[in-house]
């Protein structure tokens, strides 16, 4: 009825359309594939900034964005390398502490890892959380003091020297902002 002609024409338009079918298809297996790397190298990237933080941060953090130091009410954002205090009405970022804390004791101190952006914009509730309410039993151990590898590759760990030899990979930029100043 429809001749030679027609099935060849049919035959074809079949073929293209299983063709743009198999194009997408491997379009989107391919997109798929890129984002699931891209998000898990995204997860790695925000999930451990262990070599950035101080050595006298405390251990047990491989991701920490802020320590609140209640005794001297007071924060140290990890990723500026700054501390952050109330001064005349305001909050000041300084790379040092305030004079009348520039002798607390930072190794020491207390410090609470907070994982949410610009916490000091709410600092009555970590004040009334941990100012007057530090976990006595709790003893912290400063990254300097540990003997954990994972801390080697902090700047001013006694063992970081030994660590970069042995990780001749290692970023070295990112370790030398590492590094608090007071």
């Amino acid at each position: 009825m429809y001749g030679r002609g027609a099935d060849f024409a049919l035959s074809a338009s079949i073929k293209n359309t299983i063709m743009k079918r198999i194009i997408i298809l491997a379009a989107v297996m391919i997109s798929g594939f890129i984002l699931q790397q891209a998000n898990a190298q995204l997860k790695v990237n925000l999930n451990v900034n262990l070599g950035r933080q101080p050595v006298w941060g405390p251990t047990g953090y491989d991701h920490a964005d802020y320590y609140y130091l209640p005794d001297i009410d007071c924060y140290y954002d990890i990723t500026g390398s700054q501390f952050i205090y109330y001064s005349g009405n305001r909050w000041v970022h300084a790379n040092q502490l305030p004079p009348q804390y520039r002798n607390f004791d930072l190794y020491s101190g207390y410090k609470v890892v907070v994982n949410e952006p610009r916490p000091y914009m709410h600092a009555d509730i970590y004040r009334a959380k941990y100012r007057n309410n530090k976990p006595a039993f709790e003893k912290q151990t400063a990254i300097r003091d540990s003997r954990e590898e994972k801390y080697y590759q902090v700047k001013g760990h006694p063992m970081h020297n030994q660590w970069m030899k042995d990780h001749p990979g290692g970023d070295r930029n990112d370790h030398d902002r590492n590094q608090a100043r007071h």
